[in-house]
């Protein structure tokens, strides 16, 4: 299915009660990015200071002030998701992506936020973790009436508490978040916090899985737990960008998990603390050094480190399953089995048969195998020394001496100082089965005395 015909049927349903020029006139205008790459961060143009973030292969939502309050706009509506070159996904998100754009205010600001709703389907939002008059939940049905197609309602409260929130719909939820439909939002605090440190980098991204069939385009909405698509802001290696950053810079990285497991997010190369929640800044007598974080569902999460040792360090999830592409649950494991003469007898009847498996699977990094369209391979990316064999939740923090401050560019490869990558030792053989081994388990009967007293052999 391509873009178009995926749109046409959302711009039928909304036609007969779209919007009218009128009203519309009233709205702040609504700004859409079409740009996978990540946007440099929204230096504030009005309104109180802050020091903005930066979403991993998103951007901020611009506002407009009006009479003291920000005013922001989003559109819910039906978008087309490049996840990795040349792989689309048809999704709903908000503002021509999934995730939506973050939105980013400061404590004690005013804001009014109006939702378009360009679904073929009523849709509401949530602002989760957000402290705000019960009317503004965004629970469909219990704090407010739905948005029905082609309506524009308005959410306006003011942020209370600094800290690290999201956004979703409570309307028809399995399926709205199962196509995508969910965004950041960061309150920066109004002054000086006892408990939130200035930082040089101020990262963020959700966390997102799919399952979308080899060959297909549109995510299955009924997937409970066989998913096979796992995703930084809706992007997989090596299509997500690097997290580019000085030597001794402050980062901070801000990780929120609306899938429907945990992942575990771990960082090479340095140790961090988690210094924040959805809940709130953590004190500082509950922190303590961690290289991984499991983010569970509906979490958030905030790290921060002094990135002090240079080079190209993975950050990544810790489950396995998720830094690969699309797999099937059902395939046999051929470790150890020598399957070459029923290979030879295969070719026969199949010329472009390959054994694979036998050995593990890791020769499926660099092998270019046929694939359904708009599907990407299991394994895939490269680096200096060859295949990465990787995928899915898997990216990359780059620390180098002189990265100029708030400079976000890609650096290029770390270049390693002489003696400093790991080596063949040349010449070194397999070493021989060590003569001191244990010896083997022999097979002997076992008496085992039952509570009564007696004997069973």
């Amino acid at each position: 299915m391509n873009r178009r015909n995926f749109f046409a049927g959302a711009a039928t349903a909304v036609a007969a009660t779209t919007v009218s020029r009128v009203s519309m006139a009233a709205l702040p205008e609504p700004v859409t990015q079409g740009s996978t790459a990540t946007a440099p961060p929204l230096a504030p143009p009005n309104g109180r200071p802050y020091n903005p973030v930066v979403t991993l292969n998103g951007w901020t939502l611009p506002w407009r002030m009006n009479a003291g309050v920000k005013e922001f706009h989003l559109v819910a509506e039906p978008v087309v998701r490049e996840m990795a070159p040349g792989f689309k996904v048809n999704m709903w998100g908000y503002n021509g992506q999934s995730p939506g754009p973050t939105i980013e205010a400061v404590e004690g600001d005013r804001v009014r936020i109006y939702v378009t709703n360009k679904l073929p389907e009523h849709t509401t939002v949530h602002w989760h973790g957000q402290r705000l008059p019960n009317g503004m939940d965004g629970v469909g049905g219990i704090t407010q009436p739905h948005i029905p197609p082609g309506k524009t309602f308005v959410y306006e409260f003011t942020a209370r508490r600094p800290g690290t929130f999201m956004y979703h719909p409570h309307a028809d939820e399995m399926v709205q978040m199962a196509m995508g439909m969910m965004g950041f939002w960061v309150t920066h605090p109004k002054e000086s916090h006892p408990l939130i440190e200035p930082v040089q980098r101020d990262f963020c991204f959700l966390l997102g899985s799919f399952d979308v069939e080899p060959g297909s385009a549109t995510p299955k909405v009924n997937t409970m737990t066989d998913f096979n698509i796992w995703s930084f802001n809706s992007r997989v290696f090596p299509g997500i960008d690097t997290l580019n950053v000085r030597k001794g810079d402050r980062v901070r990285i801000r990780v929120g998990n609306l899938t429907m497991t945990n992942h575990p997010i771990h960082i090479h190369g340095h140790e961090f603390e988690v210094t924040g929640t959805d809940g709130g800044p953590v004190p500082r007598t509950a922190r303590w050094p961690e290289v991984s974080v499991d983010v569970a569902v509906g979490q958030m999460r905030q790290m921060e480190f002094i990135a002090d040792e240079e080079g190209d360090w993975s950050l990544h999830c810790h489950k396995a399953h998720h830094t690969m592409g699309p797999m099937g649950h059902e395939v046999p494991t051929m470790i150890g089995v020598d399957h070459k003469g029923v290979a030879e007898k295969i070719k026969k009847l199949v010329p472009d048969y390959m054994v694979m498996g036998d050995k593990g699977m890791a020769d499926m990094g660099g092998m270019e195998m046929p694939l359904p369209d708009n599907t990407m391979p299991m394994m895939t990316g490269a680096g200096p020394f060859g295949s990465a064999e990787m995928g899915g939740m898997f990216t990359l923090l780059k620390v180098r001496r002189d990265q100029k401050p708030g400079d976000y560019k890609d650096p290029g490869w770390f270049k390693h100082p002489a003696g400093t990558v790991a080596r063949e030792v040349p010449g070194a053989a397999v070493p021989p089965a060590a003569r001191n081994a244990p010896p083997p388990i022999s097979n002997t009967d076992a008496t085992v005395r039952k509570p009564s007293g007696a004997h069973n052999h």
